[in-house]
């Protein structure tokens, strides 16, 4: 087992108090190299994909494809306005100024998506129920299911300076967690 694995596994069995202090030393380098981005780099402007990973661009091809999807279920996702508000988030980093806060405001910017995605299920439960012929308890089972499903993706692929797209500090494009290459003395 390697270590990162080790870490991983550790951290799915631990108390969810120990779990958030193993996932904070693993990414602090990356909030710490991002807040070191602050001072030398200037914040791009705001830029949005919807729900990031594909997911509102795969709903609006599929949308566009098929007319019969579109009238039912509309052309973006229900909960996008979750999403969006989660980029603004991201995009600068929460407005943080040390690695501390950014780890925060990240933590607490992905459990605000979680939390918006449900509250949207809760709030439409009793339309969509009757749009889509299902109960409201099942609408607010799919919202939750969805809202944990973000959770998890943006808690897994949304860390600092990874150079994806998607990332915590996205504004930011040239964070980077690794050390600038040198070439080889002779």
């Amino acid at each position: 087992m390697t270590a990162r694995n080790l870490i991983f596994s550790v951290a799915l069995i631990a108390s969810p108090a120990h779990s958030q202090d193993v996932l904070r030393s693993i990414e602090m380098p990356a909030h710490r190299a991002l807040i070191a981005q602050l001072d030398e780099e200037a914040l791009t402007p705001f830029e949005t994909d919807g729900c990031s990973g594909g997911l509102s661009a795969s709903w609006r091809f599929v949308a566009d494809t098929f007319p019969k999807f579109r009238a039912l279920y509309e052309a973006h996702p229900p909960w996008e306005g979750c999403c969006i508000t989660h980029d603004h988030a991201y995009h600068n980093a929460g407005s943080a100024l040390t690695a501390e806060d950014s780890f925060e405001a990240r933590v607490s910017a992905d459990s605000a998506l979680r939390a918006c995605v449900k509250q949207h299920g809760e709030d439409h439960a009793d339309d969509y129920a009757l749009r889509y012929d299902m109960t409201p308890d099942q609408i607010r089972l799919a919202h939750s299911v969805t809202a944990e499903a973000m959770h998890a993706a943006v808690r897994f692929g949304g860390a600092p300076c990874s150079g994806l797209p998607w990332r915590w500090g996205f504004g930011y494009p040239g964070c980077s967690v690794f050390l600038p290459l040198t070439p080889a003395r002779e």
